[in-house]
């Protein structure tokens, strides 16, 4: 099945994982391994391990500190804090106690063995019984003027704001008939704020000039699509994303093109209330 061979892959990245602690271990270098698009990495692996990798990595090597902590006495914590990437042994104490509950120097003296192994119990997020239909489609090829914000998704509205106000000024893509769609680089859960980027999109029929917006050409390439429709506020889209990686893409025996995932957006919140949000989430396959 599928989903068996999606998780061979992310069972590929945990040994890589495990046998490279010491090295850096980059998105790049993991999704290489998993053979995936970075732009689907980080919610396969979430999917598959119940965690983001960043949280796994830190793990595997708090798992390897824990039993040098244990069985090598004679190693220095700050030694082994250290070897684990931290830059001092107060922030190893800190990361140490707040995952398994003894300090650094309690475990080493009396390690809660049963409470431990809890750590390590790794399952995906149950997201219930859901009944979403999702629609294999061929996406046409799309010009698009966008504005990429850069930062902190907590700060989107700012640039929302800014790539409206084009749109209202200009009149090259009119907000009730043109398309609008959202580009996202990753998920903004999983990532440093500093790397997340979102591309707001309008539709166009001609070339942007050169403007004061900082507005930019692009185009939405023509693919294969799975595209399953959002109802309600944005801020659950996540669990609805979640179930098309965890649940759909790993029974359906597709995989996920080297494109990001991204939305359309049919009418908006300044429009209608939350809760009549529709949003469409397209999730570009291979082939």
């Amino acid at each position: 099945m599928q989903s068996n061979f999606l998780q061979q892959r992310i069972s590929l990245v945990c040994d890589y994982i495990n046998q490279h602690l010491d090295d850096e271990l980059t998105v790049s270098l993991l999704s290489d391994v998993a053979a995936l698009s970075k732009f689907h990495f980080h919610r396969v692996f979430v999917a598959f391990m119940g965690v983001n990798v960043g949280k796994y990595i830190l793990l595997a090597r708090l798992k390897r500190a824990s039993f040098r902590l244990a069985f090598e006495r004679d190693i220095k914590i700050i030694d082994i804090a250290l070897e684990a990437k931290f830059d001092s042994a107060e922030a190893f104490s800190r990361a140490f106690k707040r995952t398994f509950e003894q300090s650094p120097s309690k475990f080493r003296q009396a390690a809660n063995w049963p409470s431990w192994y809890d750590v390590f119990n790794f399952s995906p997020q149950n997201l219930g019984v859901q009944t979403m239909q999702v629609e294999i489609i061929n996406f046409e090829q799309t010009q698009i003027a966008f504005l990429e914000h850069k930062g902190s998704a907590k700060q989107i509205f700012e640039s929302a704001g800014k790539f409206i106000a084009w749109r209202q000024n200009s009149g090259l893509s009119p907000l009730n008939t043109s398309r609008t769609f959202g580009m996202p680089n990753g998920d903004p859960e999983t990532m440093a704020e500093d790397a997340f980027r979102f591309k707001l999109c309008g539709s166009v029929k001609s070339e942007v000039p050169d403007n004061v917006f900082g507005i930019e050409n692009g185009v939405i390439p023509q693919m294969r699509c799975a595209k399953v429709r959002h109802l309600g506020s944005h801020d659950n889209m996540e669990q609805t994303i979640r179930w098309l990686y965890q649940k759909w893409l790993a029974d359906s025996g597709e995989l996920p093109n080297a494109h990001c995932c991204f939305f359309e957006y049919h009418n908006f919140v300044h429009q209608v209330d939350e809760c009549d949000l529709v949003t469409d989430i397209f999730l570009p396959l291979e082939g």
